[in-house]
């Protein structure tokens, strides 16, 4: 017997699909805008911001990223030769590495997230209730 076909999504749902797609590719290029006026690239900036919450394993920050350990390597070095990140030793395992950002790292990505037109000005139109809801809406899409 044949499985079932799956069923299709129905038009409001592709229509919000498109839509988040749309949201997440303007977050994108704003984001790289921001980093561009830095002097990084998309993924120093990111990688910056994630480091900004706090020093992280590399193996970490390569799975948050998506990328393979070598990348943020490479990455990590371009940030400490400019200044903003640094590496350190675990203190609970003196083998594993850990990135951090260093002070003139933490200025760089407040300005980044400060930077970000896009995140700021359509939300503006939305008001505190509506963003609460959006906020609220949106957790429950990524916990399910």
């Amino acid at each position: 017997m044949a499985p079932p076909h799956p069923r299709r999504p129905d038009q409001l749902t592709l229509d919000v699909v498109e839509l988040i797609a749309e949201v997440v590719a303007r977050y994108h290029a704003d984001y790289d805008e921001a980093a561009a006026e830095h002097a990084l690239t998309g993924a120093q900036a990111k990688l910056l911001s994630l480091l900004s919450l706090g020093p992280l394993p590399m193996r970490k920050l390569a799975q948050k990223l998506k990328c393979e350990p070598s990348n943020v390597t490479g990455i990590v070095d371009r940030l400490e030769a400019r200044g903003l990140a640094e590496r350190r030793p675990d203190p609970a395992d003196r083998r594993i590495k850990m990135a951090a950002a260093t002070e003139d790292g933490l200025r760089v990505a407040r300005d980044l997230r400060e930077g970000l037109h896009f995140a700021r000005e359509p939300l503006a139109g939305l008001s505190a209730e509506e963003r609460g809801t959006l906020r609220d809406l949106l957790r429950r899409m990524l916990d399910a």
